[in-house]
């Protein structure tokens, strides 16, 4: 048994090695069940929390650094070594375990992206072609009507996450929204299957069955992107830096920024093993039709379904915050209105105010703030991925196939990621950190400088496809095409786009998870999110030009605006690379929003502060589980 002593300058805890009056005393006993005794001077036991009524009273698990959280859930409590800064330069950087739940969500989210691929694949050629052309589509909205149509459904894909990541930290929760989207989704791509049966359809059936899956998918597309990427993050115990001893004896530095990445990377890894199905998909298209092309994501969808409902007393959910949205935005409003003066919003330094909030919170507003500013940026990205999904697809219309889909080349990018991600994950990324840190900034500017070579070779090429006969500059409109060029010579600009992704994509979801407060990660990863709708609106404006012969200038102009957008990305945030460790120790301090203002001698129940380097014996350490209480007079 040991006691705590609180510090009334700094509202923290200092153990004692001797009693005093007025202070907590904790039982650890051998059975792992968590005794809290509040003595009042005298020794009398106020209150007993038992773990279910910890659970229903919603107290919020606080993940020590020197905490893991078992199978079962169960927060347990192990000693550990903070390094040192010598031993932060010199050891060997590394992440912790991802554990098996994670696994069971990014399924999840391979099923999701299997059915969205797997639809949207073969949605160029049904848009843009009518039944009797080469090759056949059903609803004859030519090149341009086609590609603005796609954007349409970029935008709004990416445009619901602000309203499912509001709703999720708000009411739902970010499961129960997951399960929302699912059933959604199940009942948009059933629309589309059945309206593009061509035996029961007609050009309007076929029209009006499309635009309602775009509307629906959309919607369910939100309600899952903007929250299961932030609930696999969530699966993993947030901890500090912490040196650990391998079974070879090697000491290395567990590093939660790695895992956290190591994390996105497999997520991301999942997401194209799912995309592969457009190799799938497009061979139905080709060779059975639209609506066996449609029918295979629908059938594979409902494995999200079924791995919902084995994982669902497996998985960590976090609770619903206490209207925290509304809350933020009554921050911002005290900020603008003092031009961002985070101290203006503070409890500390405005005690007439009663703010429903702590200074921690102001100070994790303001950092997500930041990141919102990072993401400003992304929408030239967006363009250029967006790209790989209707011009590409056309582009490859005009060349020589040699008997595959002119769509099936979107597979070489999600081919391509499968191939590169453990790459970088196993080899680059180590590499690099062996001589120098590869910060989130960097590691976009050089998404943004891969984008815009993808866009360069892309432009290259198309203007060869111009200059090749039989049809020159006008390959979609020849009866004689295509033009004499191999397809094979789109595959660089898929691989560079890869890569890019790599590099931008996959550390702005890292950086929006990272940046954005606890109970906000669903509402902020919308934000970055919402970045890609406006690179489809831009998308959208720019579709005039996405015809013959104009093909050249659209991606030579792309190609130009993605490389200065980087630079001017890079000298505007490089500076957020120096302030990386001190915006991600936020998530470490001991922040008042652990405490809630009592009356005098009421008792008050906190959570466990955040550790700093053990100094205890292993029989002295408190069970991640027990509540620390205080009685403040």
């Amino acid at each position: 048994m040991f006691n705590l002593k609180k510090n009334k300058s700094t509202e923290s805890f200092e153990t004692e090695n001797e009693q005093v009056n007025d202070v907590t005393t904790i039982d650890v006993t051998d059975n792992n069940q968590n005794v809290v005794q509040m003595v009042n001077g005298g020794g009398d036991i106020d209150y007993i929390p038992t773990q279910d009524e910890k659970r229903d009273q919603k107290f919020e698990t606080f993940q020590e650094d020197s905490s893991i959280i078992n199978d079962e859930n169960e927060v347990i409590t192990e000693d550990f070594e903070e390094p040192t800064e010598e031993e932060l330069r010199t050891l060997k950087h590394v992440g912790g375990k991802i554990p098996l739940r994670c696994w069971l969500m990014a399924v999840i989210e391979l099923a999701e992206r299997f059915s969205y691929y797997g639809l949207s694949a073969p949605f160029q050629n049904y848009m843009q072609n009518g039944p009797n052309d080469s090759p056949p589509g059903a609803l004859s909205l030519d090149s341009s009507g086609a590609t603005g149509l796609s954007y349409f459904f970029q935008f709004w894909c990416y445009l619901t996450p602000v309203f499912a990541g509001y709703m999720a930290d708000t009411y739902w929760g970010k499961f129960t929204t997951i399960c929302i989207g699912t059933g959604i989704y199940i009942v948009g791509i059933f629309i589309l299957f059945i309206t593009s049966l061509p035996s029961i359809t007609s050009h309007n059936t076929a029209m009006g069955g499309f635009i309602v899956t775009l509307i629906l998918v959309g919607i369910a597309t939100g309600m899952i992107k903007a929250n299961l990427s932030v609930m696999i993050a969530e699966q993993i115990p947030k901890r500090k830096r912490r040196v650990i001893t391998k079974k070879n004896g090697t000491r290395v530095i567990e590093d939660p920024d790695i895992t956290i990445q190591n994390v996105f990377m497999t997520f991301y890894f999942m997401i194209n093993i799912g995309s592969l199905s457009v190799i799938a998909t497009t061979e139905l298209e080709a060779h059975k039709g639209f609506w066996a092309a449609y029918l295979l994501p629908f059938c594979f969808f409902w494995v999200a379904v079924i791995v919902l409902i084995v994982g669902n007393k497996t998985y960590i959910k976090t609770p619903v915050g206490d209207k925290v949205i509304s809350k933020c935005f009554k921050v911002l409003r005290i900020l603008m209105r003092n031009r961002f003066n985070p101290d203006s919003a503070k409890p500390a330094f405005n005690p007439d105010k009663n703010y429903p909030w702590s200074d921690k919170f102001v100070d994790e507003i303001m950092r997500a703030l930041q990141a919102c500013k990072v993401f400003v940026f992304y929408p030239i990205y967006w363009v250029c991925y967006g790209q790989m999904l209707n011009n590409f697809v056309s582009q490859g219309g005009t060349m020589e196939l040699h008997g595959l889909p002119n769509d099936f080349f979107q597979a070489i990018d999600s081919i391509a990621l499968i191939v590169f991600i453990p790459i970088c994950e196993r080899f680059v990324y180590p590499f690099i950190r062996k001589y120098t840190p590869f910060k989130p900034i960097t590691k976009i500017f050089w998404g943004f400088t891969f984008g815009a070579l993808s866009m360069t070779w892309a432009c290259v090429l198309q203007h060869f496809i111009y200059k090749a006969a039989p049809c020159y500059d006008h390959p979609s409109k020849c009866d004689n095409g295509p033009n004499h060029i191999h397809v094979a010579l789109q595959v660089p600009a898929y691989c560079l786009l890869a890569l890019s992704e790599i590099f931008a994509s996959i550390t702005g979801l890292e950086y929006a998870y990272s940046k954005a407060p606890a109970s906000m990660k669903a509402f902020i990863m919308s934000i970055f999110l919402v970045t890609n709708a406006f690179g489809a609106a831009i998308g959208c404006a720019l579709s005039p030009v996405s015809k013959d012969p104009k093909y050249v200038w659209l991606y030579g102009g792309l190609a130009v605006a993605c490389f200065v957008g980087g630079c001017l990305f890079w000298i505007i945030f490089k500076k957020y690379n120096d302030m990386e460790e001190e915006l991600n120790n936020l998530d470490f301090e001991e922040g008042d929003d652990m405490l809630e203002t009592k009356h005098a001698g009421d008792i008050e129940m906190i959570q466990p502060i955040s550790s700093r380097r053990s100094s205890l014996k292993s029989n002295e350490l408190v069970d991640e589980g027990s509540i620390h209480s205080t009685n403040r007079s």
